[in-house]
């Protein structure tokens, strides 16, 4: 996994640049969030869809629930771009929007 960073002004963002799944359960989201804070001084992470496990976006496994209120807590924004378009679940739709 590739950590890079683009800056623009005041504001830095980590791009993670890896073929393979980085989030597999929350301490995996942990790990990454402490070290892209850590390493990069970095407090916006982007993500693509496939390098998250397919079980955060079945939001009855409570996972994308359980991690996206451990980014709140520590005031850490993470976008999750891809294509969402193979999901037919209205819940996660309205949880996107």
């Amino acid at each position: 996994m590739e950590i890079r960073v683009d800056q623009r002004n005041d504001s830095k963002v980590a791009v993670v640049v890896s073929e393979e799944m980085v989030i597999q359960n929350v301490q995996d989201a942990l790990d990454l969030m402490v070290s892209v804070q850590y390493n990069e001084g970095c407090d916006k992470i982007i993500l693509k869809k496939e390098q998250i496990v397919d079980d955060f976006f079945e939001l009855k496994t409570k996972l994308a629930g359980e991690i996206l209120q451990k980014y709140t807590n520590y005031q850490v924004k993470l976008a999750i771009v891809g294509e969402f378009g193979s999901y037919n679940s209205k819940s996660l739709h309205d949880f996107i929007i």
